[in-house]
């Protein structure tokens, strides 16, 4: 954590609404005057598209079967590195996934590679980044634990070195705001299974082979960060999802409510939200519940002023 070089990070899994989140922070930074510079989690991938398919293939093949939330295709280290190396200087190293064809010409590079690895400006106030791993702790004791417990336990406390003494990867500890943005678990597969066969043409039985490939290390690496999160924000269907592998729609906004917890709800003047959000309402001391509607607005309202704060303080003690 870093008064001076401070880190917002978004963290869920592939659709879950990070890219929403993204554009709600996006505004806020624009109405504070905030140049924060924007990192991508798919940029801190070890291979291309093209690539990672190969190694899929050979390691179900093997039988250690790999996925995209693992360390096997990800740069976990560098990740921490960057985070490491912002909160102390303001810099550190990272590049951008090409997706489109402006990308491709600025980094002249082809759509689907990854551009040159390049220091951050020196100018910059905060560094914000959305993607699945933004609160990750890799702890060999952790999967231990996990791996010998049919019901695994939360071995990690967020900014307590004393509960990571043999942890590998900790890049939740310089985060100065986590959020993490998950859909309840039937939801994520539904929404999973639909963008699969609309974006890419796979069957829904194929996708259901990636979701049970994919499955340990979404366990390890995935769900434990919504544990240390400051603030999660978990939209939950108000449709039947119970067999989401035969639903046929994807629950839109306003056939959703989100559940917003807060890690230290005193922080938090509650009646003031309940009045600022539309038809919201509290389910614990900690929780707050609105429309599904409501989650980007609610986002803003929620965040804009720990993001002023965060800044306050960096600006405070830039003029010392």
């Amino acid at each position: 954590m870093s008064i001076k070089h401070p880190i917002i990070a978004i963290t869920g899994s592939a659709g879950a609404g990070t890219s929403s989140a993204q554009a709600a922070f996006a505004d806020i930074f624009l109405r504070e005057g905030i140049n924060a510079v924007f990192v991508h989690g798919n940029s801190f991938r070890r291979y291309t598209p093209s690539q990672v398919n190969t190694i899929f293939k050979n390691a179900a093949e093997s039988g250690h079967p790999v996925s995209h939330f693992g360390p096997e295709t990800n740069y976990f280290d560098r990740l921490e590195g960057l985070f490491r190396e912002y909160a102390r200087s303001g810099t550190g190293l990272m590049r951008e996934y090409v997706s489109t064809e402006e990308q491709a010409q600025r980094f002249d590079q082809t759509i689907g590679n990854y551009s040159p690895w390049e220091e951050i400006p020196g100018d910059t106030e905060l560094l914000f980044y959305e993607g699945q791993h933004g609160g990750c702790i890799e702890a060999t004791w952790s999967r231990r634990r996990m791996s010998e417990s049919h019901h695994p336990t939360i071995v990690n406390e967020r900014h307590n070195p004393n509960a990571r003494h043999d942890t590998g990867v900790d890049i939740a500890q310089w985060v100065d705001l986590l959020i993490g943005v998950v859909p309840s678990i039937n939801l994520e597969w539904i929404q999973k299974i639909h963008h699969d066969y609309k974006d890419i043409g796979r069957s829904a039985e194929a996708t259901v082979m990636t979701i049970l490939r994919r499955m340990p290390d979404y366990v390890r690496y995935i769900t434990p960060q919504f544990s240390w999160t400051d603030i999660n924000f978990q939209r939950i269907p108000l449709v039947d999802t119970s067999n989401p592998f035969i639903t046929h729609e994807v629950a839109s906004a306003d056939e959703s409510m989100v559940v917003i917890r807060f890690r230290e709800p005193k922080k938090f003047d509650f009646p003031d939200l309940l009045n600022r959000i539309h038809n919201a309402f509290m389910s614990r001391p900690n929780t707050l519940v609105v429309p599904g509607g409501e989650m980007r607005n609610a986002m803003e309202i929620i965040c804009t002023p720990l993001v002023q704060a965060l800044l306050a303080k960096q600006r405070k003690i830039t003029e010392i």
